[in-house]
Protein backbone atom coordinates (compact mmCIF):
# COMPACT_ATOMS: atom_id res chain seq x y z
CA UNK A 1 0.00 0.00 0.00
CA UNK A 2 1.02 3.50 -0.90
CA UNK A 3 1.62 5.70 1.46
CA UNK A 4 -0.12 9.26 2.21
CA UNK A 5 1.50 12.13 3.30
CA UNK A 6 -1.01 14.45 5.62
CA UNK A 7 0.09 17.66 6.98
CA UNK A 8 -2.52 20.28 9.00
CA UNK A 9 -1.32 23.12 11.48
CA UNK A 10 -3.63 24.35 14.17
CA UNK A 11 -3.11 27.11 16.46
CA UNK A 12 -2.63 26.91 20.07
CA UNK A 13 -2.58 29.71 22.58
CA UNK A 14 0.63 28.20 25.05
CA UNK A 15 3.94 28.71 24.81
CA UNK A 16 6.33 26.60 23.16
CA UNK A 17 7.56 25.28 26.35
CA UNK A 18 4.34 24.79 27.51
CA UNK A 19 3.05 22.48 24.52
CA UNK A 20 6.60 20.80 23.82
CA UNK A 21 6.43 17.88 26.69
CA UNK A 22 2.86 16.95 25.48
CA UNK A 23 4.88 16.02 22.25
CA UNK A 24 8.08 14.71 23.55
CA UNK A 25 7.28 12.32 26.72
CA UNK A 26 5.68 9.35 27.05
CA UNK A 27 3.57 10.93 30.27
CA UNK A 28 2.40 14.05 27.99
CA UNK A 29 1.55 11.98 24.65
CA UNK A 30 -0.58 9.51 27.10
CA UNK A 31 -2.38 12.35 28.12
CA UNK A 32 -3.78 13.18 24.93
CA UNK A 33 -2.23 11.59 21.87
CA UNK A 34 -3.24 7.37 22.65
CA UNK A 35 -4.34 5.00 24.93
CA UNK A 36 -0.78 4.80 26.38
CA UNK A 37 3.17 5.13 26.03
CA UNK A 38 5.95 3.22 27.38
CA UNK A 39 9.81 4.06 27.06
CA UNK A 40 11.62 1.07 25.79
CA UNK A 41 14.82 2.53 26.40
CA UNK A 42 17.03 5.09 24.50
CA UNK A 43 14.20 6.92 22.40
CA UNK A 44 12.28 3.64 21.52
CA UNK A 45 8.70 4.32 22.53
CA UNK A 46 5.77 2.19 22.24
CA UNK A 47 2.31 3.76 21.51
CA UNK A 48 -0.38 1.74 22.22
CA UNK A 49 -3.61 2.01 20.37
CA UNK A 50 -6.54 -0.48 20.76
CA UNK A 51 -4.77 -2.57 23.13
CA UNK A 52 -2.39 -2.69 19.93
CA UNK A 53 1.50 -1.69 20.35
CA UNK A 54 3.31 0.33 18.08
CA UNK A 55 6.73 0.86 18.38
CA UNK A 56 8.72 4.43 17.07
CA UNK A 57 11.96 5.72 17.70
CA UNK A 58 12.07 9.39 18.34
CA UNK A 59 13.99 10.22 15.14
CA UNK A 60 14.64 13.99 15.84
CA UNK A 61 14.05 16.51 18.38
CA UNK A 62 14.66 20.16 18.66
CA UNK A 63 13.67 21.26 22.46
CA UNK A 64 10.77 23.14 21.98
CA UNK A 65 10.52 23.11 18.54
CA UNK A 66 10.20 19.63 16.72
CA UNK A 67 9.52 15.90 17.33
CA UNK A 68 9.64 13.17 14.87
CA UNK A 69 8.55 9.85 15.46
CA UNK A 70 9.51 6.86 12.73
CA UNK A 71 7.84 3.53 13.19
CA UNK A 72 9.47 0.38 13.44
CA UNK A 73 9.25 -2.71 11.68
CA UNK A 74 9.21 -6.17 13.31
CA UNK A 75 13.06 -6.07 14.00
CA UNK A 76 13.16 -2.67 15.15
CA UNK A 77 13.94 -1.29 11.94
CA UNK A 78 13.41 1.40 10.02
CA UNK A 79 13.22 0.78 6.11
CA UNK A 80 13.08 2.76 3.60
CA UNK A 81 9.12 3.07 3.67
CA UNK A 82 8.58 3.51 7.72
CA UNK A 83 5.64 5.69 8.15
CA UNK A 84 6.34 8.84 11.00
CA UNK A 85 4.76 11.14 12.75
CA UNK A 86 5.90 15.41 13.15
CA UNK A 87 4.72 17.28 15.17
CA UNK A 88 6.21 20.97 14.62
CA UNK A 89 5.76 24.46 16.53
CA UNK A 90 5.69 27.21 14.97
CA UNK A 91 5.32 31.17 16.04
CA UNK A 92 4.01 33.93 14.21
CA UNK A 93 6.04 36.89 14.57
CA UNK A 94 3.54 39.22 13.45
CA UNK A 95 0.34 38.01 15.95
CA UNK A 96 2.50 36.10 18.38
CA UNK A 97 0.50 32.76 17.91
CA UNK A 98 1.52 29.10 17.85
CA UNK A 99 0.68 26.25 15.67
CA UNK A 100 1.35 22.70 15.62
CA UNK A 101 2.35 21.83 12.38
CA UNK A 102 1.50 17.88 12.34
CA UNK A 103 2.81 15.97 9.73
CA UNK A 104 1.83 11.76 9.26
CA UNK A 105 3.60 9.87 6.83
CA UNK A 106 0.78 6.81 6.88
CA UNK A 107 -0.65 3.69 5.29
CA UNK A 108 -3.91 5.39 6.02
CA UNK A 109 -5.63 6.13 2.74
CA UNK A 110 -9.03 8.03 3.80
CA UNK A 111 -7.33 11.53 4.25
CA UNK A 112 -10.80 12.89 5.48
CA UNK A 113 -11.01 10.47 7.91
CA UNK A 114 -7.14 11.29 9.00
CA UNK A 115 -8.29 14.89 9.39
CA UNK A 116 -11.18 14.28 11.71
CA UNK A 117 -9.11 11.90 13.66
CA UNK A 118 -6.46 14.62 14.10
CA UNK A 119 -8.97 17.19 14.56
CA UNK A 120 -10.57 15.20 17.48
CA UNK A 121 -6.54 14.60 18.90
CA UNK A 122 -5.72 18.40 18.97
CA UNK A 123 -8.67 19.32 20.45
CA UNK A 124 -7.94 16.85 23.44
CA UNK A 125 -4.75 18.89 23.58
CA UNK A 126 -5.96 22.10 23.39
CA UNK A 127 -8.53 20.97 26.49
CA UNK A 128 -5.44 20.08 28.57
CA UNK A 129 -3.44 22.98 27.68
CA UNK A 130 -6.40 25.24 27.64
CA UNK A 131 -5.12 27.05 24.15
Amino acid sequence: MSKTKFIREYALNASPKMIYPYLSTASGLEQWFCQSVNVMGDRIFNFIWDNQDHLAEMSSHRTNRSVRFTFLGPNRMTTADSGYIEFTIDSSELTQEQYLRILDYTDEGDVEQLAELWDNLVQNLREIIGG
